[in-house]
């Protein structure tokens, strides 16, 4: 008998005997499947690919109708035409904020008289419920805290934002000394100002501008790497302290924006996105608006640090074998051995002294860029694009993972985090003796639920895009809202006339939606939505293409150019 090759080449014949004759497995798995079809066509036309179900009730006449509306994810791996659609939102903005000449938020309106009245008001409800807590009357004080609730909704109501004493009384905060670290160097101390538009500078000629800054921090090294981003000696770098800087990475950056604005002495404002380094180490690109020096720069990232007040996490107290336990009558976790009750998260932190040393202290690297960018330059809409690149791919999938080396190191820094505390909550502190803040049943270390022990946000579990208070002076759901009516008012100017409730006449208020949850019996199949939507989408452009059409004809015999219409409002189309 013939024998074969490990490719299934047979020698004496030279004939591959999975070769795709019509009819073969081979030939009839290269065939796509119809819901990938309906996938790409859909993604194609702009549809998300992961709709959800709504019923939109009309209330006035009983009508019903299933929609399909979008699913609204930022991950491309969930939905790329989605996680698109939130980065481009996301590139509007930065943009949006980054070259600003004014003010974008205007000062507080003056409180009224009748608002300054209730404060008074509340003052005097203040003493009261002093004295109350002071006679130790609990029913006095209960009745006092529900007057004062009443009185903080009536402030709301007359247009107060938040409360006039946040209630803070059932956990005292703790207060470490603000003495910096003698490894650290000094920094400059300046009264902040309320400005936040940066310097304008003036040429010879008479020209003004008015440059802004791309900003790029990293961490610290542990280890020499490879130019793939792998350790040279995996058994000398060091993943706990990588897995630690990762966890607390955010607060550095809050400290980091902080030390900035009482050095330079303005409202410094940035639009900041994270993405790891090819060493999976946290990186951070930030578009700032105005100029700072560079040597300043530089002596504030040296200078900034954050100091990690949590118990000692370096020594398992209890291995996999053996792991505290828990009692139902006291609702606390028990030492397996002596059946003593482990020390509470607050009892640890309270037995941390004043001459200890932080657990963790989170610096950055020596690592730091900055450029100047001008408004009108032509690398203001690449440095964007750059800041946003990575925002649709989940952190662990930015770097393509290729070798084997790159595939142990993820896996030593994903079994690092596994076992690191992320917050006071996590279950990994009865690992070190410690019981977790709000303990429950069933918490089993290396088993946390937390963000930050995902393998795919490589132990970062805060937001991905920071963006600063006072930076466009407006949130995310106002640009959406900006969208939607700079799309209207181009249909508007096509003679087109927008769909739903609001054009119709129906009342908002009177039209309920619901989500159809996955057993209703009603709920159609998603590929039933995604042809419901890309039907639609058909439909709304060739409504555009006739209205440009018709726009175009007039134009021409009006004796002008035809137009083409915006580009803006057929992408949206």
């Amino acid at each position: 008998m013939t024998g074969l090759t490990p490719a299934g080449l047979d020698p004496s014949s030279g004939r591959d005997d999975r070769d795709d004759r019509p009819g073969s497995r081979a030939a009839r798995m290269r065939m796509p499947l119809a819901r990938q079809v309906v996938e790409t066509v859909a993604v194609e036309n702009g549809v998300c690919v992961r709709p959800m179900a709504m019923r939109r009730t009309n209330l006035d006449t009983g009508e019903t109708e299933i929609i399909p509306v979008p699913c609204g994810a930022t991950l491309a791996s969930k939905c790329p035409t989605c996680a698109e659609r939130a980065r481009r939102l996301r590139m509007a903005q930065c943009k949006a904020g980054w070259h600003l000449d004014d003010e974008p938020l205007p000062d507080p309106d003056p409180p009224t008289d009748e608002a300054k009245t209730l404060a008074g008001f509340r003052a005097d409800l203040e003493t009261v419920r002093l004295d109350a807590e002071r006679d130790g009357d609990a029913a006095g004080v209960a009745e006092i805290d529900e007057l004062i609730g009443q009185v903080d909704e009536e402030l709301n109501a007359l247009g107060v934002r938040g409360k006039a004493a946040p209630d803070s009384r059932d956990r005292p905060r703790r207060v470490r000394s603000t003495r910096r670290r003698q490894d650290a160097p000094d920094l400059p101390r300046l009264p902040v100002d309320k400005r936040t538009v940066g310097r304008t500078f003036e040429a010879t000629d008479g020209t003004t501008w008015r440059p802004s800054m791309f900003l790029t921090l990293t961490c610290d090294s542990y280890g020499r790497v490879t130019s793939e981003g792998t350790p040279v000696d995996p058994g000398s770098y060091d993943y706990r302290r990588a897995a630690r800087d990762a966890i607390h990475f955010p607060k550095l950056i809050d400290r980091f924006w902080q030390n900035l604005r009482r050095a330079v002495g303005w409202d410094v404002q940035y639009f900041a996105t994270l993405e790891p380094q090819r060493r999976l180490a946290p990186h951070l690109h930030a578009a700032i608006r105005g100029t700072v020096p560079r040597v300043l720069l530089r002596q504030v990232a040296a200078a900034t640090y954050q100091q990690i007040w949590w118990p000692s996490c370096d020594r398992p107290v209890y291995d996999d074998t053996c792991l505290p336990v828990w009692d139902d009558t006291a609702a606390r976790y028990l030492d397996p051995d002596t059946s003593r009750p482990l020390p509470t998260w607050d009892e640890a932190v309270d037995a941390i002294g004043d001459d200890d040393e932080p657990a963790h202290v989170v610096r950055f690297g020596p690592q730091l860029r900055a450029d100047g960018v001008t408004a009108n330059s032509a690398n203001t809409g690449r440095m964007i694009g750059y800041l946003t690149k990575y925002l649709a791919k989940s952190l662990d999938a930015c770097h393509a993972v290729t070798t084997d080396a790159q595939r142990r190191h993820v896996d030593r820094l994903a079994d690092a985090l596994r076992h690191e505390p992320c917050s006071p909550t996590c279950a990994n502190w009865l690992r070190y003796g410690v019981q977790p803040r709000n303990p429950k049943p069933g918490l089993v270390p290396g088993r946390c639920r937390g963000k930050a022990h995902r393998r795919e946000t490589l132990g970062f579990g805060g937001r991905r895009v920071l963006v600063s208070r006072r930076w466009s002076g407006k949130t995310l759901t106002d640009h959406k809202h900006d969208r939607v009516a700079f799309i209207r008012e181009q249909l508007e100017a096509l003679g087109q006339v927008a769909t739903g409730p609001a054009a119709t006449g129906t009342d908002p208020a009177r039209t309920v939606w619901t989500l159809l949850r996955p057993g209703d019996p009603a709920a159609p199949r998603r590929e039933h939505l995604l042809l419901q939507a890309v039907a639609q989408r058909h439909a709304w452009r060739a409504q555009l293409d006739a209205a440009r059409a018709a726009t175009a004809a007039g134009t021409a015999t009006a004796g002008g150019l035809p137009g083409t219409g915006p580009p803006a409002v057929a992408d949206a189309a």
